[in-house]
């Protein structure tokens, strides 16, 4: 279940009020941008920490109620979409396929066939809404559409650890967002109608996490994929029969993996979960949440965590702050950018600080700490496919630009943009309402 991102892509721009001034300059937008669907790059980590990360969500739900067997499509696995997805995210959707082909080695295809595996229904985003308030999109198992759903809404037909092997599918996802929302329902939710179906937010280098960091498919991920459909494992195997497995198929799947070294994970509190929960939900009020984030950070701390658990506890709370407490809302941002510095797995998680950073020092008229944090992380979000944060940083690295007087440069970066933002932001007056909010933080120049 991919949950909303509701900290996500907002800055200290949504406190700014846009202020008069001359006519704007009339952009020409070109088509829309999307990525060609390329991996981000392979896993790195140890064979020996993938295969506690590959128990963890195998056999584990994200409410933390074990799975008994190991679940999995036995055979070619056919995908059918019910309805229409707009031409990009029709190409999104092939484009992964490809890559669960080409990196993860399952056999699927889409199909026309009414007896599909797995059928992706989009609807208008209020009608899944009433079902799941909390979720962007979600997939659930033996159903193939929404009308099926609703009738089997409270029956154990709806239970995942009641099977014992995977035969249907169906994915729910909104029709009216952005394209970029749509694509990371897309690998998100297809992702756990095919393997995992628990998040961990200790993960630093995978879409299953809760924090959404990352917007598409990982290395890491498609690991994992391949890992579920290796021939040495099929449906029906304990935990203990899979684990005892791992180690010859990762030393198969994954050489680079073979040698010394990582960590045995720590196991994330109910406690800390609860608490960020609280913090990213609609359902408590501004100093609730506040407060369930700072008791995150507090919590975290006293388990000596620092890695992206730290970081993101502190990227809530400094999100919650603003608009209430700027220098915490700053504090917060550091802590986090100091977190998610410790390693290049975390690149696209300091590319999201960096965009909250930005906003104080356009705020401060400091051109180059502006544009000492956008660059790098501009190309973070173009090699993570995340258009929407790769725009606006885009547009924060071009006000820059105009404060140092490039304002060639600038316009020139800013039209870069539109494409990627019409992608990842929504329709032109989206995109527009954007650029205003970051072009009104810096104030004008002192008279001379």
């Amino acid at each position: 279940m991919r949950y909303f991102a509701a900290l996500a892509l907002a800055f200290v721009a949504g406190c700014a009020q846009v202020p008069a001034g001359p006519d704007p300059v009339r952009l020409t937008f070109p088509e829309v941008q999307r990525f060609a669907g390329a991996s981000p790059g392979p896993a790195t980590r140890p064979n020996s920490e993938i295969a506690l990360d590959f128990v963890d969500l195998a056999f584990r739900m994200e409410s933390g109620r074990p799975l008994p067997v190991l679940t999995r499509f036995e055979g070619p696995i056919t995908v059918r979409v019910a309805g229409s997805l707009r031409p990009e995210n029709q190409r999104d959707l092939e484009a992964l396929l490809r890559r669960l082909r080409n990196e993860a080695r399952i056999d699927i295809r889409l199909t026309t066939r009414t007896d599909a595996n797995i059928v992706i229904e989009a609807l208008p985003n209020r009608t899944i809404q009433r079902v799941a308030p909390n979720a962007a999109c979600f997939v659930v198992p033996r159903v193939q559409s929404w009308a099926e759903l609703r009738a089997a809404r409270g029956t154990p037909t709806l239970d995942w650890a009641t099977l014992r092997q995977r035969d249907k599918a169906a994915i729910f996802l909104p029709s009216d967002v952005t394209a970029q929302e749509i694509r990371d329902c897309l690998h998100e939710e297809l992702a756990q109608a095919l393997g995992p179906l628990n998040d961990l937010y200790r993960l630093p280098d995978s879409v299953f996490n809760d924090d959404n960091m990352h917007a598409v498919l990982t290395g890491f991920d498609m690991l994992i994929l391949r890992t579920y459909y290796a021939p040495e494992l099929r449906s029906g195997l304990t935990e203990a029969q899979v684990a005892a497995r791992l180690p010859s198929i990762l030393a198969r799947t994954n050489p680079r993996g073979q040698r010394p070294g990582g960590t045995i994970p720590s196991g994330t509190s109910r406690a800390w979960v609860e608490e960020i929960t609280t913090a990213l939900g609609n359902g408590a009020s501004e100093p609730r949440r506040r407060q369930a984030a700072a008791r995150a950070i507090a919590i975290g701390q006293s388990l000596g965590w620092t890695d992206t658990r730290e970081g993101f506890a502190n990227y809530a709370y400094g999100r919650l702050q603003i608009g209430n407490d700027a220098t915490l809302s700053l504090g917060a941002f550091n802590a986090a950018g100091r977190a998610y510095a410790q390693t290049p797995a975390t690149s696209i998680h300091a590319a999201h600080i960096a965009l909250q950073l930005a906003a104080f020092t356009l705020i401060s008229r400091d051109a180059d700490a502006t544009i000492a944090l956008t660059t790098p992380a501009i190309e973070s979000a173009r090699r993570h496919e995340n258009a929407a944060l790769m725009a606006l940083l885009m547009m924060f690295k071009a006000e820059a630009l105009d404060l140092k007087g490039d304002t060639e440069a600038g316009m020139a970066l800013r039209l870069d943009s539109l494409g990627w933002a019409l992608y990842g932001l929504g329709d032109r007056d989206a995109v527009i309402e954007r650029l205003n909010e970051i072009a009104s933080l810096a104030p004008p120049a002192p008279p001379t």
